[in-house]
């Protein structure tokens, strides 16, 4: 398969249904993300009062170049842990676009758009441990596994493990932080 070339940019209209088949079809986020039925609609209403970028969690569509086709989004918010300047992702990229770098591709433009528009220090995801692709695609984009913490998140009947992968700043500029 050939590799695609992606683009992060806000949602339209015409992007909604993606969250509405996230709600309700198990396939588009199966194995991994599926924790069951959801209010479809949901995401309409947050789009309709600020665009899906005027309230944590944010949310960007990641659209292939040239052809604007919608292969999926990413999503970020800041968090408590581990203090301010830590931002959270994610992504989901739909089944039939997978497998392509469409996710590292993204989660590298995500790191780089948080990094240049925000004072983020840090940016950090977390992965079940049996979902080896999207490990792949943290690295691919210049993550580094952190660590394993144990029963985060609850899927299919049972506790399970997750990975901790993390960017900092330093890490694309070379700069090193005073102190």
């Amino acid at each position: 398969m050939a590799r695609l070339s992606v683009r992060l940019r806000p949602f339209t209209e015409r992007d909604l249904e993606l969250f509405d088949r996230f709600a309700t079809d198990p396939a588009l986020s199966e194995p991994f993300e599926w924790v069951g039925f959801t209010p479809a609609g949901r995401y309409r209403k947050r789009w309709e009062q600020d665009g899906l970028l005027g309230a944590s969690p944010y949310c960007l569509a990641v659209v292939t170049v040239g052809g604007d086709a919608l292969v999926g989004w990413v999503d970020w918010q800041e968090t408590a842990r581990p203090g301010p300047g830590a931002w959270e992702i994610g992504v989901l990229i739909v089944p039939e676009m997978r497998g392509r770098g469409a996710g590292a591709a993204a989660q590298r433009l995500l790191v780089e758009y948080l990094f240049s528009t925000t004072t983020a220090f840090r940016v950090w995801a977390a992965t079940e441990v049996e979902n080896v692709a999207e490990q792949r695609a943290l690295e691919r984009s210049g993550f580094t596994q952190e660590g394993r913490l144990r029963g985060t998140h609850f899927r299919d009947g049972r506790w399970r493990d997750s990975f901790v992968y993390g960017i900092v700043r330093d890490d694309i500029s070379g700069s090193q932080p005073e102190g």
